[in-house]
């Protein structure tokens, strides 16, 4: 009988117990219980972490038949057996502070039904936990785990109302803090969530709580490396292309060895069609407006420099771009550079599913007009099969000129230099084509490089209130960008656009072939 695909599966025993693949994630149980207590574990959504979580529960409560063949069948003690306390916000959205009090003493309720104990503080949500971690331990006479899976998703569902989330956040913080006073009675502690939020606002006094996000031993504890997809998924990879599945799936990094996503693999495997299965399952629409209020220059998502602070936690009060983009999944880390005194992190899409889908959501809400933007998506393509630039030209000048003046006077978006960039940047990528940007940090200039088959096409944008009219293409042409792309291309287009901020459109748009013989000159 053939294995099931365990698509959107979190129950470790129904995985085990139903013929599913499993992708054996037990050495890291091991790893954690063997040298550490408090552990807190940052991944993207649909990540698998709910998984770990359930895969730690069965082990820590000592079912080892569904363990038969997996690596901690024989590397774990079976004799000793825990009780565990399962806490997930996972399910529903929390409206307000209140709503949280009563879904933490609703799981509360379910804990004491699972271990047969009656907090006899049920009405105090702090009192209870800690009741239930004590008593717990000492009714099977060994200590308490405790297990939180999305521990972040009450703020996160209202990040949109800072004062809101505040005081969700401050109720929450105020439910973990048990957790530094029940330590003699807890053996393990292990916290999931999708953001890392600051230990000063949602986990104060807990400083032994160690984070295992970026440590490149755990890199691999969610999602799979290529090997892990290769071996488990054998069956099911006759006639696969398996480079057009690691780009348009894999990249995911940690410190380590890049992992996919498993959603997008399962789903994937079911259909062999390549489409933004995990993008799809949640509009990043929060982000969205973030980036644009904040002007951010969307061409800079190709390379984006960090450090520590930014990377690791934010908090409702102050949200980061950066830091969001990061840790929701749609950057990842490209590379790491140590400095005195910490790390500059280099910032990237982490593959083309993410790349694609969030320029499309992002042109969204820069040309509010989504089936606009698809005909000139497919428009767009029809343009670069022809190697048509006079429409290339007609397409892009036709676009602004449809935006209505009331929405630039309620966002006066267009009084960022980059915006109109940002537009041609957005739009090559959301059809899917490879795009390089050279200097991604000047505003008011932009290198950049379109590949379409065997052509390139080297981009130099303008602002004609920032300089004179005319010098795009000259110096596209002074400047001998071509040259870094004479073996990768046949032909090659220089094109120079400038924009006008007062007219709100494309102002000039040169375009000129390099000649065979500038390319050998």
């Amino acid at each position: 009988m053939p294995k099931k695909l365990p698509v959107g599966i979190q129950s470790f025993v129904e995985i085990r117990t139903e013929n599913y693949y499993y992708v054996d994630k037990t050495p890291f149980v091991k790893k954690l219980v063997d040298e550490g207590k408090y552990y807190f574990l940052s991944r993207p959504r649909r990540f698998g972490k709910s998984l770990f979580l359930d895969t730690l529960r069965q082990a820590f409560l000592g079912k080892k038949d569904l363990f038969q063949g997996l690596f901690l069948e024989k590397n774990w003690d079976w004799s000793k057996k825990h009780p565990v306390i399962y806490i997930s916000f996972g399910a529903g959205v929390v409206e307000d502070e209140n709503d949280l009090v009563r879904r933490i003493l609703l799981i509360l309720e379910e804990n004491q039904e699972t271990l047969g104990i009656t907090c006899k503080h049920a009405d105090d949500y702090r009192a209870c936990f800690y009741e239930l971690i004590k008593r717990a331990a000492q009714k099977f006479g060994r200590k308490s785990v405790v297990l939180v899976d999305e521990y972040d998703k009450p703020i996160l569902d209202r990040l949109d109302q800072q004062q809101n989330a505040a005081r969700i956040r401050e109720r929450l913080k105020n439910f973990y803090s048990v957790l530094k006073d029940a330590d003699p009675y807890l053996k393990f502690c292990f916290l999931t969530g999708v953001t890392k939020f600051s230990k000063v606002s949602i986990f104060s006094g807990l400083n032994n709580l160690e984070d295992i996000t970026l440590n490149p031993a755990y890199a691999t504890i969610c999602g799979y490396t290529q090997e892990e997809f290769e071996a488990v998924f054998s069956d099911r990879l006759e006639n696969v292309d398996l480079d057009e599945v690691r780009r348009w799936y894999n990249g995911y990094n940690f410190l380590g060895e890049p992992v996919y996503n498993p959603f997008d693999i399962l789903l994937f495997l079911r259909t062999y069609q390549f489409r933004p299965y995990w993008f799809e399952t949640g509009t990043p629409s929060f982000l969205v407006k973030l980036l644009a209020e904040k002007k951010f220059f969307l061409p800079e998502l190709e390379h984006l420099e960090v450090g520590d602070e930014i990377l690791e936690s934010f908090d409702v009060d102050s949200i980061e771009p950066e830091t969001l983009l990061f840790q929701t999944g749609y950057l990842t880390i490209a590379s790491t550079e140590r400095v005195p005194g910490g790390n500059i992190y280099t910032l990237r899409y982490p593959n083309l599913e993410v790349r694609a889908a969030l320029n499309r959501h992002l042109l969204d809400y820069l040309v509010q007009n989504r089936i606009q933007r698809e005909k000139n998506l497919i428009r767009l393509y029809r343009i670069f099969q022809k190697n048509d630039l006079l429409a290339l030209k007609d397409l892009f000048q036709a676009f602004f000129a449809s935006i209505p003046y009331e929405w630039y006077r309620k966002s006066e978006i267009q009084n960022y230099e980059g915006y109109y960039a940002s537009i041609f940047y957005a739009y090559f990528c959301a059809l899917g084509l490879e795009v390089r940007v050279e200097d991604a940090t000047n505003h008011g200039r932009l290198d950049m490089t379109v590949f379409f088959e065997d052509r390139c096409y080297l981009f130099e944008f303008k602002v004609v209130e920032l300089e004179p009219q005319g010098g795009a293409l000259k110096q596209l042409k002074e400047k001998r960008y071509f040259e870094k792309y004479l073996e990768q291309c046949e032909k090659i287009f220089l094109i120079g656009v400038e924009f006008s901020k007062q007219k709100r459109n494309i102002v000039s748009f040169e375009v000129e072939e390099v000649s065979q013989a500038k390319m050998e000159s």
